[in-house]
Protein backbone atom coordinates (compact mmCIF):
# COMPACT_ATOMS: atom_id res chain seq x y z
CA UNK A 1 0.00 0.00 0.00
CA UNK A 2 1.33 3.70 -0.91
CA UNK A 3 2.44 5.58 2.05
CA UNK A 4 -0.52 8.32 1.26
CA UNK A 5 -3.50 5.89 0.47
CA UNK A 6 -6.03 6.19 2.93
CA UNK A 7 -6.30 3.17 6.18
CA UNK A 8 -2.75 3.38 5.83
CA UNK A 9 -1.98 5.54 8.90
CA UNK A 10 1.19 8.63 8.72
CA UNK A 11 3.61 7.05 6.45
CA UNK A 12 6.86 9.68 5.83
CA UNK A 13 8.30 8.61 2.47
CA UNK A 14 11.66 9.74 4.43
CA UNK A 15 10.75 7.52 7.61
CA UNK A 16 11.14 3.84 8.32
CA UNK A 17 7.65 3.35 7.46
CA UNK A 18 6.52 3.62 11.24
CA UNK A 19 4.95 6.95 12.68
CA UNK A 20 6.78 7.99 15.06
CA UNK A 21 10.28 5.34 14.93
CA UNK A 22 13.59 6.76 14.19
CA UNK A 23 12.96 9.28 10.80
CA UNK A 24 15.34 9.47 7.94
CA UNK A 25 16.62 12.81 7.01
CA UNK A 26 17.45 13.76 3.52
CA UNK A 27 20.93 14.05 2.35
CA UNK A 28 23.30 17.64 3.04
CA UNK A 29 24.20 19.12 0.35
CA UNK A 30 27.28 20.52 2.14
CA UNK A 31 28.53 17.22 3.49
CA UNK A 32 28.35 15.78 0.43
CA UNK A 33 30.40 18.59 -1.98
CA UNK A 34 33.07 18.10 1.41
CA UNK A 35 33.06 14.10 0.82
CA UNK A 36 33.58 14.89 -2.76
CA UNK A 37 36.35 17.53 -2.00
CA UNK A 38 38.36 15.41 -0.04
CA UNK A 39 38.16 11.94 -2.14
CA UNK A 40 39.79 14.58 -5.05
CA UNK A 41 42.43 16.01 -2.48
CA UNK A 42 43.20 12.02 -2.44
CA UNK A 43 43.51 11.74 -5.66
CA UNK A 44 46.03 13.98 -6.34
CA UNK A 45 47.65 13.92 -3.02
CA UNK A 46 46.25 16.48 -1.97
CA UNK A 47 45.43 16.49 1.92
CA UNK A 48 46.39 19.60 5.06
CA UNK A 49 50.58 19.58 4.92
CA UNK A 50 50.81 17.88 2.31
CA UNK A 51 51.55 13.99 3.94
CA UNK A 52 49.52 11.55 3.41
CA UNK A 53 47.56 10.32 6.84
CA UNK A 54 47.62 6.27 7.73
CA UNK A 55 45.59 4.46 6.05
CA UNK A 56 44.61 6.94 2.89
CA UNK A 57 45.34 5.81 -0.57
CA UNK A 58 48.77 6.35 -2.41
CA UNK A 59 46.73 7.56 -5.27
CA UNK A 60 47.60 10.80 -5.30
CA UNK A 61 51.42 10.19 -7.59
CA UNK A 62 49.01 8.75 -10.21
CA UNK A 63 47.12 11.07 -10.21
CA UNK A 64 49.72 13.95 -11.06
CA UNK A 65 51.30 11.06 -13.56
CA UNK A 66 47.87 10.58 -15.56
CA UNK A 67 47.14 14.74 -15.72
CA UNK A 68 50.81 15.17 -16.88
CA UNK A 69 49.72 12.55 -19.55
CA UNK A 70 46.69 14.54 -20.66
CA UNK A 71 48.43 17.87 -20.62
CA UNK A 72 51.41 16.49 -23.04
CA UNK A 73 48.94 14.53 -24.98
CA UNK A 74 46.79 18.08 -25.79
CA UNK A 75 50.34 19.72 -26.78
CA UNK A 76 51.40 16.58 -28.70
CA UNK A 77 47.87 16.93 -30.59
CA UNK A 78 47.92 20.99 -31.13
CA UNK A 79 51.04 20.97 -33.26
CA UNK A 80 51.07 20.16 -36.82
CA UNK A 81 53.67 20.07 -39.46
CA UNK A 82 52.32 20.41 -42.80
CA UNK A 83 54.45 19.44 -45.83
CA UNK A 84 54.81 21.55 -48.83
CA UNK A 85 52.97 19.25 -50.63
CA UNK A 86 49.95 19.34 -48.20
CA UNK A 87 47.07 21.80 -47.30
CA UNK A 88 45.61 21.19 -43.20
CA UNK A 89 41.18 21.30 -43.38
CA UNK A 90 40.55 22.70 -39.83
CA UNK A 91 37.54 21.05 -38.40
CA UNK A 92 36.28 22.90 -35.15
CA UNK A 93 33.57 20.69 -33.89
CA UNK A 94 32.99 19.35 -36.85
CA UNK A 95 32.49 22.44 -39.22
CA UNK A 96 35.24 23.78 -41.79
CA UNK A 97 37.13 26.74 -39.84
CA UNK A 98 40.50 27.19 -41.77
CA UNK A 99 43.09 26.07 -44.03
CA UNK A 100 46.31 25.06 -42.60
CA UNK A 101 49.40 26.41 -45.07
CA UNK A 102 52.83 24.37 -45.12
CA UNK A 103 54.84 25.19 -42.20
CA UNK A 104 54.03 24.47 -38.59
CA UNK A 105 50.77 25.22 -36.71
CA UNK A 106 48.92 24.89 -34.26
CA UNK A 107 45.13 24.17 -33.00
CA UNK A 108 43.24 23.43 -30.18
CA UNK A 109 43.19 19.60 -29.31
CA UNK A 110 40.73 16.48 -30.42
CA UNK A 111 37.27 16.87 -29.52
CA UNK A 112 37.74 20.79 -30.59
CA UNK A 113 40.01 20.72 -33.05
CA UNK A 114 40.64 17.85 -36.02
CA UNK A 115 42.88 18.39 -38.84
CA UNK A 116 42.69 16.36 -42.43
CA UNK A 117 45.78 16.94 -44.48
CA UNK A 118 45.58 16.75 -47.96
CA UNK A 119 48.04 16.42 -50.55
CA UNK A 120 47.06 19.03 -53.48
CA UNK A 121 49.89 18.39 -55.99
CA UNK A 122 49.79 14.57 -56.62
CA UNK A 123 48.69 14.35 -60.19
CA UNK A 124 45.75 11.59 -59.59
CA UNK A 125 43.71 9.77 -62.51
CA UNK A 126 41.00 8.05 -63.67
CA UNK A 127 40.12 5.85 -66.15
CA UNK A 128 36.52 4.97 -67.47
CA UNK A 129 35.14 3.02 -70.78
CA UNK A 130 31.47 3.59 -72.30
CA UNK A 131 29.38 3.05 -75.46
CA UNK A 132 28.53 6.07 -77.48
CA UNK A 133 26.89 7.53 -80.17
CA UNK A 134 28.42 9.70 -83.04
CA UNK A 135 26.36 12.10 -85.03
CA UNK A 136 25.96 9.80 -87.63
CA UNK A 137 24.07 7.41 -85.47
CA UNK A 138 27.07 4.83 -85.35
CA UNK A 139 28.20 2.70 -81.83
CA UNK A 140 31.86 2.95 -80.50
CA UNK A 141 33.43 2.15 -77.39
CA UNK A 142 35.17 4.98 -76.01
CA UNK A 143 38.25 4.26 -73.81
CA UNK A 144 38.97 7.28 -71.72
CA UNK A 145 41.34 9.01 -68.82
CA UNK A 146 41.43 12.14 -67.02
CA UNK A 147 44.14 13.52 -64.88
CA UNK A 148 43.85 15.86 -62.25
CA UNK A 149 44.65 17.97 -58.78
CA UNK A 150 42.77 19.00 -56.44
CA UNK A 151 42.85 22.65 -56.63
CA UNK A 152 40.96 23.53 -53.33
CA UNK A 153 41.23 20.78 -50.43
CA UNK A 154 38.03 21.97 -48.70
CA UNK A 155 35.76 21.75 -51.19
CA UNK A 156 37.55 18.51 -52.46
CA UNK A 157 36.91 17.00 -49.23
CA UNK A 158 33.36 18.47 -48.14
CA UNK A 159 31.76 19.85 -51.48
CA UNK A 160 30.52 16.70 -52.93
CA UNK A 161 30.50 13.11 -50.98
CA UNK A 162 32.74 11.25 -53.72
CA UNK A 163 34.72 13.57 -55.77
CA UNK A 164 36.01 10.34 -58.31
CA UNK A 165 32.67 9.12 -58.61
CA UNK A 166 31.39 12.43 -59.62
CA UNK A 167 34.51 13.27 -61.79
CA UNK A 168 33.72 9.98 -63.58
CA UNK A 169 30.63 10.86 -64.33
CA UNK A 170 31.09 14.53 -65.87
CA UNK A 171 34.07 13.40 -67.75
CA UNK A 172 31.43 11.05 -69.20
CA UNK A 173 28.87 12.93 -70.17
CA UNK A 174 31.74 15.88 -71.41
CA UNK A 175 32.68 13.26 -73.84
CA UNK A 176 29.22 12.03 -75.07
CA UNK A 177 28.66 15.70 -76.00
CA UNK A 178 32.12 15.50 -77.85
CA UNK A 179 31.40 12.43 -79.52
CA UNK A 180 28.29 13.25 -80.55
CA UNK A 181 28.94 16.28 -82.53
CA UNK A 182 31.23 14.25 -84.72
CA UNK A 183 31.09 11.46 -87.48
CA UNK A 184 32.54 8.08 -86.83
CA UNK A 185 35.33 8.89 -89.42
CA UNK A 186 36.18 11.81 -87.39
CA UNK A 187 36.48 10.18 -84.21
CA UNK A 188 38.60 7.82 -85.45
CA UNK A 189 40.72 9.48 -87.81
CA UNK A 190 40.11 13.30 -86.73
CA UNK A 191 41.79 15.27 -84.91
CA UNK A 192 42.31 13.85 -81.28
CA UNK A 193 43.67 16.64 -79.67
CA UNK A 194 41.25 18.80 -80.76
CA UNK A 195 38.23 16.59 -79.24
CA UNK A 196 40.22 15.81 -75.87
CA UNK A 197 41.31 19.98 -75.48
CA UNK A 198 37.16 20.40 -75.72
CA UNK A 199 36.16 17.40 -73.21
CA UNK A 200 38.63 18.80 -70.62
CA UNK A 201 36.93 22.37 -70.82
CA UNK A 202 33.60 20.84 -70.43
CA UNK A 203 34.47 18.63 -67.65
CA UNK A 204 35.90 21.52 -66.01
CA UNK A 205 33.34 24.06 -66.23
CA UNK A 206 30.88 21.43 -65.24
CA UNK A 207 33.37 20.41 -61.98
CA UNK A 208 33.59 24.15 -61.31
CA UNK A 209 29.99 24.84 -60.92
CA UNK A 210 29.57 21.97 -58.38
CA UNK A 211 32.35 23.34 -56.50
CA UNK A 212 34.45 20.32 -56.27
CA UNK A 213 37.59 21.49 -55.96
CA UNK A 214 39.27 19.84 -58.94
CA UNK A 215 41.47 20.51 -61.31
CA UNK A 216 41.88 18.63 -64.52
CA UNK A 217 44.80 18.46 -66.65
CA UNK A 218 44.23 16.27 -69.46
CA UNK A 219 41.30 13.95 -71.29
CA UNK A 220 43.09 11.09 -73.22
CA UNK A 221 41.35 9.03 -74.77
CA UNK A 222 43.22 5.60 -75.09
CA UNK A 223 40.86 3.60 -77.13
CA UNK A 224 38.60 4.20 -79.81
CA UNK A 225 36.87 0.58 -80.79
CA UNK A 226 33.61 0.27 -83.39
CA UNK A 227 31.48 -2.67 -82.43
CA UNK A 228 32.20 -6.14 -83.88
CA UNK A 229 28.59 -6.29 -85.83
CA UNK A 230 29.81 -2.95 -87.95
CA UNK A 231 33.58 -3.52 -87.97
CA UNK A 232 34.06 -5.18 -91.45
CA UNK A 233 32.04 -2.28 -93.22
CA UNK A 234 34.19 0.44 -90.89
CA UNK A 235 37.51 -1.47 -92.23
CA UNK A 236 36.58 -1.63 -95.36
CA UNK A 237 35.09 2.36 -95.37
CA UNK A 238 39.19 3.28 -93.43
CA UNK A 239 41.03 1.15 -96.90
CA UNK A 240 38.74 3.02 -99.01
CA UNK A 241 39.62 6.55 -97.57
CA UNK A 242 43.26 5.28 -97.54
CA UNK A 243 43.38 4.81 -100.80
CA UNK A 244 41.12 7.98 -101.91
CA UNK A 245 44.26 9.58 -100.17
CA UNK A 246 46.75 7.43 -102.06
CA UNK A 247 45.23 8.43 -105.19
CA UNK A 248 45.17 12.26 -104.00
CA UNK A 249 48.89 12.12 -103.03
CA UNK A 250 49.43 10.62 -106.62
CA UNK A 251 47.82 13.51 -108.43
CA UNK A 252 49.29 15.97 -106.46
CA UNK A 253 52.87 14.40 -107.76
CA UNK A 254 51.85 14.25 -111.21
CA UNK A 255 50.75 17.96 -110.43
CA UNK A 256 53.86 18.96 -109.11
CA UNK A 257 55.41 17.17 -112.29
CA UNK A 258 53.56 18.60 -115.05
CA UNK A 259 53.17 21.90 -114.05
CA UNK A 260 56.64 23.10 -114.48
CA UNK A 261 56.55 21.48 -117.96
CA UNK A 262 53.56 23.26 -118.88
CA UNK A 263 54.45 26.84 -117.09
CA UNK A 264 57.99 25.81 -119.25
CA UNK A 265 56.07 25.46 -122.57
CA UNK A 266 53.58 28.46 -121.99
CA UNK A 267 56.73 30.46 -121.25
CA UNK A 268 58.32 30.11 -124.73
CA UNK A 269 55.44 30.35 -126.41
CA UNK A 270 54.73 33.87 -124.65
CA UNK A 271 58.19 34.24 -125.65
CA UNK A 272 57.77 33.19 -129.49
CA UNK A 273 54.32 35.43 -129.42
CA UNK A 274 56.10 38.37 -128.42
CA UNK A 275 59.15 37.75 -130.84
CA UNK A 276 56.41 37.17 -133.89
CA UNK A 277 54.98 40.48 -132.69
CA UNK A 278 58.01 42.01 -132.61
CA UNK A 279 58.69 40.91 -136.26
CA UNK A 280 55.55 41.67 -137.66
CA UNK A 281 55.91 45.57 -136.37
CA UNK A 282 58.91 45.44 -137.70
CA UNK A 283 57.91 44.39 -141.27
CA UNK A 284 54.70 46.82 -140.86
CA UNK A 285 57.31 49.86 -140.71
CA UNK A 286 59.40 48.71 -142.58
CA UNK A 287 56.38 48.25 -145.58
CA UNK A 288 55.72 51.64 -144.07
CA UNK A 289 58.54 53.12 -144.97
CA UNK A 290 59.78 51.52 -147.59
CA UNK A 291 55.94 52.89 -149.04
CA UNK A 292 56.87 56.43 -148.04
CA UNK A 293 59.67 56.18 -150.37
CA UNK A 294 57.42 54.71 -152.93
CA UNK A 295 55.14 57.61 -152.66
CA UNK A 296 58.15 59.63 -153.01
CA UNK A 297 59.32 58.24 -156.47
CA UNK A 298 55.98 57.97 -157.75
CA UNK A 299 55.57 61.47 -157.47
CA UNK A 300 58.65 62.47 -159.16
CA UNK A 301 58.71 59.88 -162.04
CA UNK A 302 54.81 58.29 -161.99
CA UNK A 303 55.14 56.03 -164.92
CA UNK A 304 58.79 54.38 -164.08
CA UNK A 305 57.78 54.01 -160.86
CA UNK A 306 54.52 52.33 -161.90
CA UNK A 307 56.81 50.04 -164.68
CA UNK A 308 58.64 48.97 -162.02
CA UNK A 309 56.35 48.04 -159.25
CA UNK A 310 54.15 46.15 -161.75
CA UNK A 311 57.84 44.01 -162.81
CA UNK A 312 58.67 43.39 -158.67
CA UNK A 313 54.91 42.12 -158.36
CA UNK A 314 55.08 39.71 -161.60
CA UNK A 315 58.82 38.71 -160.37
CA UNK A 316 57.85 37.65 -156.86
CA UNK A 317 54.50 35.67 -158.15
CA UNK A 318 55.94 34.25 -160.89
CA UNK A 319 59.02 33.26 -158.58
CA UNK A 320 56.72 30.89 -156.15
CA UNK A 321 54.91 28.66 -159.04
CA UNK A 322 57.33 25.69 -160.80
CA UNK A 323 55.80 26.79 -164.44
CA UNK A 324 57.24 28.08 -167.48
CA UNK A 325 55.17 31.08 -169.99
CA UNK A 326 56.33 30.90 -173.15
CA UNK A 327 54.41 33.42 -175.41
CA UNK A 328 54.87 33.34 -179.28
CA UNK A 329 55.80 36.04 -181.35
CA UNK A 330 53.15 35.60 -183.77
CA UNK A 331 49.98 33.89 -182.65
CA UNK A 332 47.89 34.37 -179.64
CA UNK A 333 48.73 31.08 -178.26
CA UNK A 334 51.07 30.61 -175.60
CA UNK A 335 52.94 27.75 -174.79
CA UNK A 336 52.51 25.98 -171.07
CA UNK A 337 55.71 24.03 -170.04
CA UNK A 338 55.49 22.14 -166.24
CA UNK A 339 59.19 22.02 -165.97
CA UNK A 340 58.88 20.47 -162.65
CA UNK A 341 57.37 17.31 -164.00
CA UNK A 342 58.68 16.38 -167.09
CA UNK A 343 61.91 16.77 -165.43
CA UNK A 344 61.99 15.43 -161.69
CA UNK A 345 64.90 17.29 -159.77
CA UNK A 346 65.29 19.75 -163.07
CA UNK A 347 65.73 23.78 -161.48
CA UNK A 348 63.43 25.87 -162.27
CA UNK A 349 64.20 28.84 -163.97
CA UNK A 350 64.43 32.18 -163.08
CA UNK A 351 60.77 34.19 -163.93
CA UNK A 352 60.36 36.44 -166.80
CA UNK A 353 59.45 39.46 -165.93
CA UNK A 354 57.60 40.63 -169.50
CA UNK A 355 57.76 40.48 -172.93
CA UNK A 356 58.95 43.66 -173.74
CA UNK A 357 62.11 42.46 -171.49
CA UNK A 358 62.70 39.81 -173.60
CA UNK A 359 62.41 41.51 -176.70
CA UNK A 360 64.98 44.34 -175.62
CA UNK A 361 67.31 41.47 -174.38
CA UNK A 362 66.61 39.89 -177.70
CA UNK A 363 67.50 43.24 -179.41
CA UNK A 364 70.70 43.29 -177.58
CA UNK A 365 71.93 40.16 -179.06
Amino acid sequence: MAWNEPGGGRRNPWGDGGGGGNRQEPPDLEEMLRQMKQRFNALFGGGKGGRRSEGESPAGGLGWVILGVVVLWALFDSVHIIDQRERGVVLRFGEVDRILEPGPRLTLPRPIEEVRRLDVTQVRSISAEAAMLTRDENLVSIDFAVQYTVSDASAFLFNVRDPEVTLSHVAESAVRQVIGSRTLDDVQIGNRLEFTSEAREITQKLLDSYEAGIAVSLVNFQEVVVPEQVKDAFDDAIKAREDQQRIINEARAYASKVEPEAKGRAARIQQEAEAYRESVVARAEGDAQRFALLVQEYRRAPEVTRKRLYLETMQDVLSRTPKVLIDKDQGNNMLYLPLDKLVPGAAVPPPVSDRNAQMSAGEGR
